[in-house]
């Protein structure tokens, strides 16, 4: 009986594998800071429980605007327990607006989605599982974290505040018509090629900034999603919004109805 032979194909290296297996998602988070000393620890500790708990293959890059509280010193040690790899830190010398802090950090990005949030733990890191899995089922260009949606909402605002902000949103909504119900909040799950497209169209500075985000993407006609989100006000630290904000916001709002 004729002895049979099996020929073993030889292993294939781990880079033959990578060649040949589909890209593995990557997801870059922007976290621009300024004066966040005591928040950044909480923030980054908390983002890396929800990646790791969640097998999310993730970086964190941290963009601080020459903060005069020490927060670099801080993002430096974290950078030490957490790793290069994982904690990134691109510093500026100074605040420079939102938009270029967002340009900046995208250069040192290795993910193919970009997540934007606060640093100031109003946005908690336990809703991004659920940005993915929306922009999965959907096949979304852009995730956006809504606080006037379902089950959203927002703590520990006083009244004047809440007004201010939902006043902001329903006139966005009239004159805009943007397709999306919060269009002031600046926690999203952006394509990394979306994200860039819009920059470049992008003029606004600071608050405005993120309601022309979806604004322009409208125009772009990319797709929006939507994630119902909890609010909370920053614990520690002061609140940069302020009587110049609002009328910037106003100014920017007119602007965007003229143009768009």
């Amino acid at each position: 009986m004729a002895s049979l032979e099996v020929r073993r194909s030889p292993p294939r290296s781990r880079r033959e594998l990578e060649v040949r297996s589909p890209r593995r998602d990557r997801y870059s988070v922007l976290l621009p800071t300024y004066n966040e000393r005591e928040n950044l620890p909480l923030i980054v500790w908390l983002l890396v429980k929800s990646f790791s708990e969640s097998g999310i293959n993730y970086e964190i890059i941290i963009i601080d605007d020459g903060s005069p509280d020490g927060t670099r010193d801080v993002a430096e040690q974290l950078q030490e327990i957490y790793g290069s790899d994982r904690i990134l830190l691109k510093p500026r010398e100074k605040k420079l607006g939102l938009g270029t802090a967002y340009i900046h950090g995208m250069k040192h990005a290795t993910g193919n989605y970009i997540i934007i949030m606060d640093a100031d733990l109003s946005h908690h890191p336990k809703f991004i599982p659920e940005f993915i899995r929306k922009q999965k089922e959907g096949n979304f260009d852009i995730v956006s974290g809504t606080r006037y949606k379902g089950s959203g909402g927002v703590y520990g605002w006083d009244l004047k505040r809440k007004i201010i902000s939902r006043g902001a949103n329903f006139l966005t909504q009239i004159l805009l018509r943007p397709g999306a119900s919060d269009l002031t909040g600046s926690f999203r799950l952006y394509r990394k090629e979306v994200l860039e497209k819009l920059i470049e169209k992008c003029v606004s500075k600071g608050y405005v900034f993120q309601m022309e985000m979806i604004v322009r993407a409208r125009q772009l006609n990319y797709t929006i999603g939507e994630v119902p989100i909890s609010f909370v006000d920053r614990v520690y630290g002061e609140s940069k919004l302020g009587g110049n904000e609002i009328v910037s916001f106003l100014k920017g709002l007119l602007t965007l109805f003229a143009t768009t």
